[in-house]
């Protein structure tokens, strides 16, 4: 029977030591799902329903355990090592296909499939091929059949069980993949959030927001994806909540000492826009200009906070994120008094993969401190999600406080 390899989706390869070229992406295939029939060669269905690890073309498969990430999805997948010398000679193909079935709708089975095509290898090679695959599921158990094969028909197949589920403190939050769904993993980091139906009830809340986009280690070159992912969920987190619907955004990264996008007075927070801007940093690049300025991230940090906290739009709220922000001077008080005080609440969703690594304030924490303002550490999903849910609760109380506080006199 014919393979069919339609819809995107995502595998992150990699081949440590020699080139891959890979023909698309992670696919899921069609027919997938529910009530769906798929068409894939006999011989491998066979290699599936045998249920029986097979090493005829050797290879290291090890699964990883479903971890909930930032963007309240679980991820799953697996690393796949393949010696060098066991690849050698004329060009091939490598063709990956697995399947994961819910425990208890084992007949509601989603298929993927890869190909990768391997140049040709000396026969003397050393290391290793590495690659990996990933995909999202819902809280349930799950059973992966997983197979590759190449134009040879040598197989390396692997089988295992994957559970994801959330601790009992954590049933309070709603995740992005509904319990028993399989999906493919998303490789766009920016790509457009769904429309949310806002809250009917009472004035919509309006949000301002300054995320610093920069790295957990402050002497990295560039943006990791691990980086990138957390600063967009807090930012979708805080998009999805109904209860808002107006965004003020401005992204910046206090290396570069500069603004690479605003957003003002908008429904929606523009993701893709976004992205375009963020890819445009070069971390890893120092202006003369700024090497001649002995405090220019303080200067830019205060001048950004005397810009964007007093001017308009009027916010109900400012919403500071991003990873520590150690420069060697803190913006002074006397010039954070430029500003005036402030009738709306301020935030800080401080991103500290490792918070004990540096327990101090930082540069961003001092100046909403002054503001006498709230500070949330998010080192992992749960510390968002609760952080997001007390802010916007805060944000409410604050809102119709001062309009009964007004009404009242």
């Amino acid at each position: 029977m014919a393979e069919t390899f339609p819809s995107p989706g995502q595998i992150l390869l990699s081949l440590y030591l020699c080139c891959v070229a890979s023909l698309g992406g992670q696919v899921q295939m069609v027919g997938s799902g529910p009530a769906g029939s798929v068409r894939i060669f006999n011989t491998d269905m066979a290699v599936l329903e045998m249920q029986e690890p097979r090493k005829d073309l050797p290879c290291t498969v090890v699964n990883s355990k479903a971890l909930l990430g930032f963007d309240l999805k679980f991820h799953a997948g697996y690393e796949v090592n393949v010696p060098l010398r066991d690849l050698a000679g004329s060009e091939n193909l490598l063709t990956l296909l697995f399947r994961v079935s819910p425990e208890d709708r084992p007949e509601e089975t989603t298929y993927f499939t890869q190909r990768v095509r391997v140049p040709s290898i000396e026969e003397d090679a050393k290391g290793d091929a590495f690659l990996q695959g990933s995909f999202d599921l819902g809280e349930g158990r799950y059973h992966v059949d997983w197979l590759m094969r190449d134009r040879s028909e040598r197989v390396c197949s692997f089988y295992w069980d994957v559970e994801a589920s959330l601790s009992q403190r954590d049933r309070q939050m709603v995740l992005q993949v509904t319990p028993g769904s399989i999906r493919a993993s998303d490789s766009e980091q920016f790509s457009e959030e769904p429309p949310v139906e806002r809250a009917s009830e009472g004035a919509p809340l309006n949000v301002k927001v300054l995320v610093n986009f920069a790295p957990q280690n402050a002497r990295a070159s560039t943006l990791q994806p691990i980086d990138t992912s957390a600063l967009v969920s807090i930012l979708r987190t805080i998009s999805r909540d109904p209860r808002i619907g107006k965004f003020s955004l401005t992204a910046f990264n206090l290396q570069e000492q500069r603004v690479v996008f605003r957003q003002a007075d908008a429904d929606r927070i523009d993701f893709p826009a976004l992205g375009e801007a963020v890819r445009s940093l070069n971390l890893g690049t120092v202006d003369l200009k700024r090497l001649g300025q002995k405090h220019g991230e303080t200067e830019f940090l205060a001048d950004l906070i005397k810009k964007e906290v007093g001017g308009p739009p009027h916010p109900d709220a400012l919403i500071f994120a991003g990873p520590k922000a150690m420069l060697e001077q803190n913006v002074e008080p006397e010039t954070l008094k430029e500003v005036g005080e402030l009738d709306y609440p301020v935030f800080y969703m401080n991103y500290a993969l490792n918070p004990q690594a540096a327990p101090w304030r930082d540069a961003i924490s001092h100046a909403v401190r002054f503001f006498k303002g709230y500070e949330f550490t998010i080192s992992r999903p749960r510390d968002l999600w609760f952080a997001v849910t007390d802010m916007v609760s805060r944000i409410v109380k604050s809102k119709y406080g001062r309009r009964n506080a007004v009404s009242g006199e």
